[in-house]
């Protein structure tokens, strides 16, 4: 056997072999062996390269860019197909609420994004700036309070209703018959027992009222005894009108 030419293959066969595990390694840690067309966009600049790299931190670092702990990229592809990593950059900003400023760096593109984050959402919130508005360096945001509108509610037969004002006025009852009438109000309504006569200087004509006692009724009907804190309140019938007599009620103006 000739030995020389053993120890030749010998050393041939474990060259071939070292460059099989080396293209393996190197398949293992960069995910690719052929190189492909990369660009970078960051810092309003466009950086092509072409890179053996699929992890996006080393291709960033075969390009010499740095990407701090709270910038975020994103990638996408161009119409060719290759890819494109958009590196946005994080920014310091102040957002303030209640007098007291909060210091902090963030990559968001928006203030909306931002609120998100801090949580000032809803219509509880009011921002000194609108939610599309770009986040850009040294940018300051005002956080306040919607001040709360107190709502005022009355339970009523019909459930629990709101009301725009409360007062108390002195009423008499009337009937529809009374005075000779025709049984029609001011406003061409028919008067029944819900219908009562105001002063459309302090009850508009056509509100819709709560009188405890009463019950709903609209102010369709006026008087010429019924001016200023006074009210009529129309009954079905004569006894009931009696029965009433004259008294102070509660009158609640509803929304």
């Amino acid at each position: 056997m000739n030995y020389d030419k053993f120890h030749v293959r010998c050393i041939r066969d474990i060259r071939f072999l070292i460059c099989i595990g080396l293209l393996a390694v190197m398949t293992m840690v960069t995910g690719f062996v052929s190189h492909r067309h990369v660009t970078i966009s960051v810092d309003g600049q466009r950086i092509e390269l072409s890179t053996p790299y699929h992890v996006v931190d080393n291709i960033l670092t075969q390009a010499g860019v740095t990407r701090n702990e709270k910038d975020i990229y994103k990638v996408t592809a161009d119409e060719n197909g290759d890819e494109v990593i958009h590196i946005r950059r994080a920014v310091p900003v102040v957002v303030e609420y209640k007098g007291e400023q909060k210091e902090l760096i963030t990559a968001n593109a928006t203030v909306d994004d931002i609120m998100i984050e801090l949580g000032y959402v809803g219509n509880r919130y009011k921002i000194d700036k609108p939610g599309e508005t770009d986040v850009v360096a040294g940018m300051h945001i005002k956080v306040t309070d919607v001040p709360v509108v107190p709502v005022n509610v009355v339970n009523t037969p019909q459930g629990s209703m709101t009301y725009k004002s409360h007062m108390k006025m002195e009423a008499t009852a009337y009937i529809p018959s009374d005075g000779g009438g025709s049984g029609i109000t001011a406003t061409g309504m028919v008067a029944q027992h819900g219908v009562i006569a105001v002063d459309p200087n302090v009850i508009p004509l056509g509100s819709r009222v709560f009188i405890p006692g009463y019950g709903m009724a609209v102010a369709a009907d006026t008087g010429g005894a019924i001016r200023g804190n006074r009210i009529d309140l129309c009954m079905n019938t004569y006894r009931e009108a009696i029965n009433f007599g004259r008294g102070v009620v509660e009158v609640y103006i509803l929304n």
